[in-house]
């Protein structure tokens, strides 16, 4: 797991407090006082979290402490859930292609267009965007929809060709999902 960064941001006393706890927590702590340097800092880290006394509008990942003064175990267990949230939005998305995939919203996008998506057919596009060859319909019907694979169905061909036309309605990209003689590929 990559390191928790706290950034305090205009907040010097918060800080002096949090650094001289600072051994005892799990995140590194960094004091920043203009937004230039936040800049700086933020762009070289992936995993932070910016705590500050009042909200700002330009900055992302923030958390805004105003219930002051707060107990300190509970102000760490606040800070805690709020790097859970960071990691849990950031583990929701799934970059294939150029598209985005959010498994929370469960929803593809590209260019601020956004197509509903069900689970099967993100399971559908996760599991043939990591297979570097194409994949038979056996082995999905096996994987995404536990079936057996001596069952005569057709239900992936089914659901592979409506998602196919849902990419094409919305995206215009009738390449997406290819059909191979040995199964279907992301290209």
């Amino acid at each position: 797991m990559s390191v928790q960064n706290l950034i305090i941001y205009k907040f010097n006393s918060l800080y002096r407090i949090l650094e001289e706890i600072g051994s005892d927590l799990n995140f590194k702590i960094i004091f920043v006082d203009n937004e230039n340097s936040l800049s700086d800092i933020t762009k070289n880290l992936n995993n932070y979290l910016i705590i500050s006394h009042k909200k700002y509008p330009t900055i992302a990942s923030q958390f805004v402490l105003e219930n002051i003064p707060i107990n300190i175990f509970k102000l760490v267990e606040k800070i805690n859930i709020e790097f859970l949230k960071i990691q849990f939005n950031t583990q929701s998305e799934v970059k294939v292609n150029n598209y985005k995939i959010d498994l929370n919203a469960r929803k593809m996008i590209i260019n601020n267009k956004k197509l509903n998506l069900t689970e099967k057919e993100i399971n559908t596009i996760i599991y043939l965007s990591k297979s570097n060859k194409p994949v038979s319909i056996n082995e999905l019907q096996e994987k995404v929809w536990s079936y057996q694979s001596n069952i005569e169905t057709h239900t992936v061909e089914t659901h592979i060709y409506r998602l196919r036309k849902k990419i094409l309605n919305t995206f215009d990209d009738n390449e997406f999902i290819v059909s191979k003689k040995n199964g279907y590929k992301i290209k």
